[in-house]
This record gives structure tokens, C-alpha cells and sequence, in this order.
């Protein structure tokens, strides 16, 4: 499978784009679908779109919101937020949306099980969030609030043994440090799962990339890396020019 580039982006309460950083300080970016247009143009591999509001917030998928989205989106879109069931996620792969992914939810096999039963593995990305907790790295929830006894690796195996398809791996103190993967995380979990591994968390430049994918991941997602230009965080949405994405999977492959 080829090694896919994937930009994360953040929707607050009223539907707005923002990126935080280790889950707090927003930053508005923009209007949703504008930058959807950009991304369209660029030609990105996928788009990863997360409601980060509408789990703690007890809020449904705002369904005619992801609908419209889905319709000027054109590559493959996964959406997560709110989703605590398969009647939530029914009308969202309805809308025309590929994956659902699954926070607080992916820590219930019932609802992963039901969902992959429904609509197949592949439809099902179980997001891990996960920060150090004294000595421990612990999976948390709700935008990092809530503490889990799990660690990821646990908690990676389990979602993949009762029907997940994916694992976004996202490590919750890096977010929006751009200071590089936690590579040592990323190597652990992928070499314990069989499922495709995306590792998102402290990219900030092509290099922080392609040192995830060879850590193990199947794919990496980044928010900072497609907004932020330098180190005043400037909002430019960018991606990965194609002679550098082209450089970066042949480096994979031991040709250059």
C-alpha cells in the first residue's frame, strides 16, 4: 500500500477550523470549506476532518453539515466527533464519508464491533489519544481530560481484535509542537498490529513525515505541517510538493 499524506483538520463548536496545541490554545484557520478547496487543489491523498467539541459537548454529528462538506471534497474523507453509536454513523457514511472515526467510542468494543459489522472494517479508525502520565504513557479522552488505565499498545490491539480497521495514533503532548513524532510509539504499536497505523502528533516539515512512515506507520497526519508557516505559526495551507512526496516514498523504498 502506498505510504498516504494526511492533513487533520480541527472543527470547533461553530463549525470553524482551528489547531490547537496539546489540546488547548486554538488558532483559528478558516472557513471549512475553503480550505477543502485549497486541499482539492493540491490533491491530497485523504482528508481527516475531527468534530473536537461534539463528544465532550454530548452533541450528535451535525449531519447536513458533514453532507454539504463530503460534496465538495474530492478525495477521501474521514470525520469523527459525536459519534457513539452505529445509528450516528449510519447517516454519515450516507453523506458520502469513507471512515468514521471513533475517540471516546473507540474504547467500546460494542460500538466498533457494530459499526465494522455494519459497514466493514475498513469504514472504522479508532483514534487513540494518549500522554505521558508520570512515568506512564496512558490513552486519554474527551481532549485529553479524561486519564484511561489503558496504554496504547493495549488499546491498539484491542480495537484491532474487535473490528477496526485503522489506528490513528495521536500523541496528545506533541500536538502542535511540530518538534517530530514520537517514533518510539509509533515503531511499538505498529509492530503489534496488523491494521494500517497513522501517526499524528508533532510533524512540522516533510523530514518529521518521512521519519514516521519509517518508524512503521502506514500513513502520517499532520495538522501544523499543512497550516502553520514558520515559527510565528503564520496560517498558509500548504502540502507536500510531488517531487518531495515522490523523494520521500523512494527514500522509503531504499532508492535514494
Amino acid at each position: 500500500m502506498r505510504p498516504r499524506v494526511i492533513p487533520v483538520l480541527l472543527l470547533d463548536s461553530r463549525c470553524r477550523l482551528v489547531k490547537t496545541r496539546g489540546f488547548r490554545d486554538e488558532v483559528y484557520i478558516g472557513d471549512p470549506f475553503n480550505v477543502v478547496r485549497i486541499f482539492n487543489e493540491k490533491e491530497v491523498d485523504e482528508i481527516c476532518v475531527l468534530d473536537i467539541d461534539a463528544t465532550v459537548q454530548g452533541r450528535k454529528p451535525d449531519v447536513g453539515f458533514i453532507r454539504e462538506l463530503a460534496s465538495e471534497c474530492f478525495m477521501p474523507l474521514s470525520y469523527g466527533g459525536g459519534v457513539r453509536s452505529v445509528a450516528d454513523a449510519a447517516p454519515i457514511y450516507a453523506a458520502g464519508v469513507e471512515k468514521v472515526v471513533l475517540g471516546r467510542a473507540g474504547s467500546d468494543d460494542r460500538i466498533i464491533r457494530g459499526i465494522a459489522d455494519s459497514f466493514g472494517s475498513q469504514a472504522v479508525t479508532v483514534c487513540i489519544d494518549y500522554r505521558r502520565v508520570n512515568t506512564d504513557l496512558r490513552v486519554v479522552t474527551d481532549r485529553g481530560r479524561v486519564v484511561t488505565d489503558s496504554d496504547p499498545v493495549t488499546r491498539a490491539r484491542r480495537a484491532e481484535a474487535v473490528g477496526a480497521g485503522e489506528i490513528l495514533l495521536h500523541n496528545v503532548d506533541r500536538d502542535g509542537t511540530r518538534a517530530g513524532y514520537d517514533l518510539d510509539m509509533i515503531s511499538e504499536v505498529a509492530q503489534a498490529i496488523q491494521v494500517p497505523l497513522v501517526a499524528l502528533g508533532g510533524a512540522g516539515s516533510v523530514r518529521h513525515l518521512a521519519e514516521g512512515l519509517a518508524a512503521g506507520a502506514s500513513a502520517v497526519a499532520s495538522g501544523s505541517s499543512f497550516v502553520f508557516l514558520g515559527r510565528l505559526r503564520a496560517v498558509l495551507l500548504t502540502y507536500p510538493a510531488g517531487h518531495e512526496m515522490d523523494r520521500m516514498r523512494a527514500s522509503l523504498r531504499g532508492e535514494v
